[in-house]
């Protein structure tokens, strides 16, 4: 053991490098990353020798700067047309080094290599700048750095630094550099800012105790998510430019139809054919039985395992397992009639009303190989495609190894509203596939459309998506124009599973800036640069569909513009590195990917689509940038809490009498009010108390309502509006929405009205309306909570059968008031009342209509019932507590 630890320390001495220093730097602003590797070396032998810098970076990243300082003497970047910084690299190629890009076989990594020859002694400072838009995947977003310092290395550290102005709701760092560095990476996080570190010692980097070879050797990762107020989206505006993030939660999945096609021809035998049984096996099962599905394979031949779309109910998945397990790869590749099957069978299951309006139809190919059989020609196979796919269906391609064209099927993926993956042939392509499907499985919403106010934005990134899938994100950039306004606005509007939305939402112009100037690791240009991003993402998708050579020329100048400005190393750019004086010049170029392989920076496409369309600038006509109150006269009701210290009161306006009556319910938290029960029209409306908090036991506990909820029984949909959230369910469905955004749902006749922080209007069959008032108070207060409030207008149309608490005054009763006289209280005057056959004793005060003014309300002037309205309600008030919130009123009364 002795003579191999002397072996290994002689062989140490015959390195003749030696790296001082290796420290990667990430700035995480609101998804968008700048990341520097600094690197610093000593030619420690003596001899003259070439110093080499590797760094792997994102395949979908951008270079943004590269400088090197070597004895002194500076060599600075700077991003070139890809022909004018070959030319100058050219006339000074004998005494420069050529930097290139070099695509390793990774999946998300490229390498980044550069080397310097220079004498014994020299000291050589290498560092490297990037730029990506972290993307959103299965709820994280995902940031990984590629360490490989390939010594031990006196200072090595990792900082991470993510700050995002909406709050962080979780962070984490898995151990993806294996069991030796388990523990090593430290986290701190706050509200809205985190910051991760990995600083392992010279030891700790050590292979054993006494290995002269370092550990690190793989990816490091950091994995978060933001928090969301609402399903409305987070607004940003900085630096003169503004990006729009959409991640809706809490929506029920839209049922799917998808026709997978698998290659299986000769090339497919073996590993890669094992593997993708493996993945089918497993997507199979996360098949519902509200989609249907059916699978078609190729070779030489097209097979259906189903000429028709079935539902994916249990004994189908299991046929259908079956007749995968026994697919034997061989012969040829006939993928354009493999297509024209699958397409055909989703345009007969629509044709035939097999498939819901609002389901998601796709078409999932795998293959290995370009076509052999049939058509061949690949442009022909994009055009007939092109051809017979309707606008509701999408193709998502997956390219297994490097024989296949993968810029092929990139293309009619993202020409079909789709998106591609390359899956490389190691020995978790299984998982790989999977990963994939499971981005894609669950659609929660199709046609979004963001838009902004017209003449507030321009230069605006895609703002139309075919769909958003559960755990995605979809992001809108643009400039922000001079405006007299201080906030932007932006009105989304999608189709979810039996629900129309409409979404708005507004930021501040000034308030993310000056949040960021007090920030010491935020990277203040990223809303600038996440724009230049999106846009030459976009530009480059475009161009490699551009129908005509002069449309991809005009692209191409827009593309070029746009990288030299935000300095981009793209397919169409190269960095330039010149010495101070510009006699040595170093070039880093953008290589194609094996097998026309898409580009370095152009990355994967959106799995929202990439349909090019123009930018819709106009409001759409549902928006109300203001939404004032309904002009109509309070009825039935206006329930609310006049103050917080009180029980829930009642106002019932009389307008044959020109009256208000006032009366109070003291029961317990917890206890459901029916209000209006309806059973000719099929709605109900119930009201659950909740209780303040307990200062003392002897004290009582007053009671606010806590819930609304309508339920409207024909359509079977109910609404539950909480002081926490809005939920929307149908018995199959749930949705859910919170106070923090504006909003629009339509769901068969029920619609839906949030305005943020303020009210929620349904109203059903456009015949009976609700508001809902929310009334925040001081979190710290010692007995108040939250509670809401309750309006009903007058101009509902019940049915003959309407009762409950305020429904039975849809028929105004006779009510005579008379012997006006002074009350035990100077201040308030008392009479008698004749309502119903009784006499009451009823006292002069007042109550407060929080409807315009939902902080500090106006004054309603009402005759008070006491005893919980006894004798002005039919029979007691505990004849109203039902059991559910979507109970009726047992009749009769």
């Amino acid at each position: 053991v002795k003579c191999v630890i002397f072996f290994l320390r002689i062989l140490s001495l015959l390195y003749t490098e030696y790296i001082k220093s290796y420290k990667v730097e990430s700035r995480i602003t609101s998804r968008f990353c700048h990341t520097t590797v600094k690197s610093s070396v000593v030619n420690s032998g003596p001899n003259a020798q070439s110093i080499g810098f590797n760094v792997q970076i994102p395949k979908r990243a951008f270079i943004t700067n590269f400088t090197m300082n070597v004895n002194g003497i500076m060599f600075v970047g700077s991003v070139k047309e890809k022909t004018v910084a070959r030319n100058l690299y050219a006339q000074a190629r004998a005494r420069g080094k050529a930097a290139g890009l070099v695509r390793a076989n990774s999946q998300d990594m490229e390498t980044f290599k550069t080397e310097v020859h220079v004498p014994p002694g020299s000291k050589i400072e290498f560092e490297l700048h990037y730029q990506e838009m972290m993307q959103r995947k299965l709820g994280f977003y995902e940031h990984s750095l590629y360490l490989q310092p390939g010594r031990l290395v006196p200072q090595f550290q990792v900082d991470v630094y993510i700050y995002e102005p909406s709050g962080i709701a979780s962070v984490e760092t898995p151990n993806t550099l294996g069991e030796h560095f388990s523990g090593m990476a430290k986290l701190t996080s706050s509200k809205d800012k985190a910051h991760v570190v990995f600083k392992p010692s010279l030891q700790q980097q050590r292979k054993c105790e006494n290995c002269t070879t370092s550990a690190i050797d793989g990816i490091f990762t950091v994995k978060y998510d933001v928090l969301r107020d609402s399903n409305a989206g987070e607004l940003h505006v900085s630096d003169g430019h503004f990006v729009h993030f959409f991640a809706p939660a809490n929506l029920s999945p839209l049922p799917k139809n998808i026709v997978f096609v698998i290659d299986v021809s000769g090339s497919m035998w073996g590993v890669k054919m094992k593997q993708t049984v493996e993945a089918m096996q497993t997507i199979l099962d996360d098949l519902t039985m509200d989609d249907y599905f059916s699978i078609v394979d190729f070779n030489h031949n097209v097979r259906c395992w189903s000429e028709e779309l079935v539902p994916g109910s249990t004994i189908q998945v299991a046929e259908a397992k079956k007749y995968i397990q026994n697919i034997k790869p061989n012969g040829g590749t006939n993928i354009n009639e493999a297509l024209m099957r699958a397409v055909q069978m989703l345009v007969k299951a629509s044709n035939q009303g097999m498939i819901d309006p609002r389901s998601v139809s796709m078409i999932m190919l795998v293959s290995d190989g370009d076509p052999t059989v049939g058509e061949i020609k690949l442009s022909a196979i994009q055009k007939n495609l092109k051809k017979v796919m309707r606008e509701e269906f999408s193709l998502f391609s997956l390219g297994i190894g490097f024989d296949v064209d993968y810029d092929f099927l990139e293309r009619i993926a993202m020409e079909n509203r789709g998106a591609a993956q390359r899956i490389y042939t190691s020995h978790d392509a299984s998982d790989q596939i999977r990963r994939f499907y499971s981005q894609v499985s669950s659609p929660l919403l199709r046609k979004i459309t963001v838009q902004f106010p017209e003449d507030s934005v321009s230069d605006v990134t895609q703002n139309h998506f075919d769909k958003y899938f559960s755990g995605s994100e979809l992001v809108v950039a643009g400039k922000v124009l001079p405006s007299e306004s201080t906030t932007l606005n932006s009105f989304t509007t999608a189709f979810a599973d039996r629900l129309d939305l409409s979404l708005q939402t507004e930021a501040d112009y000034l308030e993310l800036d000056a949040a960021l100037a007090q920030q010491q690791h935020a990277f203040t240009g990223f809303a600038r640069q996440m724009w230049a991003y999106i846009t030459v993402n976009q530009l480059l998708a475009e161009r490699s569909l551009a129908p005509t050579a002069g449309k991809k020329r005009k692209i191409t100048q827009r593309i070029l513009t746009l990288a030299v400005e935000h300095q981009f190393v793209t397919p169409l750019t190269a960095l330039l590195v010149e010495s101070e004086e510009a006699k040595e010049r170093l070039l880093a170029d953008s290589p194609k990917d094996p097998k026309q392989g898409c580009c370095a920076g152009s990355g994967m496409a959106a799995l929202g689509g990439r349909t090019p369309v123009q930018m819709v600038h106009s409001i759409p006509p549902w928006v109300q940038m203001t939404t004032p109150a309904p002009p109509i006269t309070v009825v039935c009701l206006c329930v609310f809490c006049g103050t917080v210290e009180n029980d829930p009161h009642f106002i019932v306006h009389l307008p044959k009498n020109n009256m208000d009556v006032c009366f109070n319910i003291d029961s317990e938290p917890g206890h459901i009010l029916n209000l209006v029960s309806d059973p000719g029209a099929g709605v109900v409306v119930n009201g659950q108390l909740v209780g303040s908090k307990r200062v003392e036991e002897k004290e009582k506990v007053n009671t606010y309502f806590g819930i609304i909820s309508v339920f409207y029984q024909p359509d079977g949909i109910r609404v539950s509006v909480s002081t926490d959230r809005i939920d929307l369910t149908d018995g199959r469905n749930n949705h859910s929405f919170t106070w923090g955004a504006t909003a629009d749902i339509t769901q068969d006749r029920v619609k839906v009205s949030i305005v943020k922080d303020s009210k929620v209007m349904v109203t059903v069959d456009d015949k009976i309306t609700v508001m809902v008032l929310l009334h925040r108070v001081w979190k710290k207060h010692p007995t108040h909570v939250d509670y809401l409030g309750l309006y009903i207008p007058s101009n509902n149309q019940y049915s003959s059968q309407a009762h409950g608490l305020i429904g039975q005054f849809g028929q105004e009763p006779e009510v005579r008031v008379f012997n006006l006289h002074q009350g035990a209280d100077p201040l308030k005057k008392e009479a008698t009342m004749e309502v119903k056959g009784n006499k009451l004793v009823v006292t002069r005060g007042w109550q407060k209509d929080y409807r315009r003014d939902n902080k500090r309300g106006s004054d309603v002037f009402c005759w008070f019932i006491h005893n919980s309205g006894k004798g002005f309600i039919d029979g007691h008030y505990t004849n109203y507590l039902v059991p559910r919130l979507d109970s009726f009123l047992p009749l009769p009364l």
